[in-house]
């Protein structure tokens, strides 16, 4: 083969081959042709393929050579491969194929890692998973309380029913559901948040409405939750909403900070300012929810794999089907951000938050955090104080308020006697008459409860029906729904027909 190089060392391997079979005629030519094919064949790459080849093509577009300088830490990235990699293995029988994780430096808001794709069974290995929209499944839930708990409407000791619930929206019943399809009754917002309770976040989200939340989402990093309220709807309270893993990182970024919220870099520079968008002390006390193992045994066990040996906040979230699977969490000095699915959409089976992202994200906090982080301190405003339940629906605990909200005693009141209100609709409603629907079918239904003598329901001033529950044929405009007791208007909601 050297020699036939000799004559022509840029002459094409099959010439190569047939030139040094003429040479060697006392050789078996097949030899001659197996040693030219590896001495002339493709050549192993010299360098390991790259760890971040998503984050390459985003920084270096349309093939475009060069070098850029990047926050990624070597060892955080391989980490971050090396945990996912092991977790979408374990998985891969229940039809996981894809998964990505971020790790975000708290103080500093820069990305040490970036892991687009993992998983030895992927058919997508192109797709960033950091960058791509998937639904936010039950992750919206510690905004959602932490405006409540902000806005002084509840308290993390505070009772909202679990129980079955049906909402009127422009496109019919809205009935939320469990996880496990089972309800608890009365709980506190500890428990609800904790253990990931659907019905009491919906509860939640008609306290503060769903302009509001969907302002405050966008404010703390969901820049892609930009529609008006009425498109999301109620769901919004449970994540259907579509997110991308940044947007994720720097949401729960802003609650390990205080409330302070700001973009996220990836490449080196100055960093981005800080914007107070949560109140420190609703951003902590929600924060101790979520780095409060007891507050999640109900749903999860004791034995869920989001324990750590230090201080770490952590929700998890999946979306409908089982097509999106998310555990996000931080301790003082990192958030880490894991998702787990399939790029292609279809379903995993039977892979839920704390069995398919959860195991990645404790792996890799586990290798950030070899020494013991310190937790979280409480900001002024927040104080410590004791409550109990009457009835017992929970054992009595000390408790964090914002200072002022505190109550010794919560007492658990009966539907039937609870304080005279709306149920449906909720204030700034919104409804859109089907046209394809005749109209003696389109109903809107209205409820109140109490138990007060003399308590019924009028619509623009106009008594509506003898009791508490009517059904009204919606007429285009803008209407209010009030509950009064013949004297004094007790509840009143905005309600708008399109």
């Amino acid at each position: 083969v050297l020699v036939a190089l000799a004559r022509g060392p840029s002459a094409a391997p099959a010439v190569v081959v047939a030139r040094a079979c003429r040479a060697a005629r006392d050789l078996d030519c097949s030899a001659v042709r197996a040693a030219a094919d590896t001495m002339l064949g493709p050549r192993p790459p010299l360098t390991t393929p790259g760890l971040a080849p998503q984050l390459a093509a985003r920084l270096l577009p349309d093939g475009t050579r060069g070098a850029v300088r990047t926050t990624i830490d070597y060892d955080i990235q391989r980490l971050a491969i090396d945990a996912l990699t092991r977790q979408l293995t374990a998985i891969g029988a229940r039809n996981a194929r894809d998964g990505a994780a971020v790790v975000v430096d708290n103080a500093s808001g820069e990305i040490l890692a970036w892991v687009g794709s993992a998983g030895p069974q992927s058919t997508a290995g192109e797709v960033d998973g950091v960058t791509a929209p998937r639904q936010a499944g039950s992750t919206l839930k510690p905004q959602l309380y932490a405006l409540a708990i902000e806005r002084r409407l509840l308290t993390a000791a505070s009772v909202l029913r679990d129980e079955p619930v049906d909402l009127d929206t422009a496109s019919g019943l809205y009935i939320p559901q469990n996880y496990d399809r089972s309800f608890r009754g009365p709980v506190s917002v500890r428990s609800a948040l904790g253990n990931s309770l659907n019905v009491p976040a919906v509860r939640a989200l008609l306290l503060v409405g769903v302009d509001g939340f969907r302002d405050r989402l966008y404010d703390v990093g969901y820049r892609g939750i930009n529609r008006e309220g009425d498109y999301y709807g109620f769901s919004l309270a449970l994540g259907s909403a579509e997110v991308t893993m940044l947007e994720q990182a720097a949401a729960f970024r802003a609650l390990a900070l205080g409330g302070r919220a700001g973009a996220l870099r990836v490449v080196p520079g100055a960093a981005p300012g800080l914007k107070q968008v949560i109140d420190p002390g609703a951003a902590a006390i929600v924060r101790d929810i979520l780095s409060d193992p007891a507050a999640r045994t109900a749903t999860f066990g004791e034995d869920n794999g989001l324990e750590l040996p230090f201080a770490a906040a952590v929700k998890t979230g999946t979306s409908k089907a089982l097509r999106d699977n998310w555990c996000i969490g931080f301790t003082r000095r990192f958030t880490v951000a894991v998702w787990v699915g399939n790029f292609e959409g279809d379903p995993m089976v039977g892979v839920s938050g704390t069995s398919g992202a959860a195991p990645a994200w404790a792996a890799i906090l586990r290798g950030l955090h070899r020494d013991t982080d310190t937790g979280f301190a409480l900001p002024p405003g927040v104080i410590t104080a004791p409550v109990r339940f009457a009835p017992a629906i929970e054992p009595p605990r000390r408790e964090l308020f914002l200072a002022g909200t505190e109550q010794p005693v919560i007492a658990v009141t009966d539907p039937a006697t609870a304080r005279p209100r709306l149920l449906s609709p909720a204030d700034g409603t919104v409804v859109a008459i089907d046209p394809d629907i005749p109209m003696p079918r389109q109903r809107v239904t209205i409820r109140a409860q109490g138990s007060l003598p003399g308590l019924h329901l009028t619509l623009d001033g106009r008594r509506l029906g003898s009791g508490l529950t009517a059904l009204w044929a919606p007429i285009p405009g803008v209407h209010v729904v009030a509950l009064t007791d013949g004297r004094h208007v007790l509840d009143r909601a905005r309600l708008v027909v399109r």
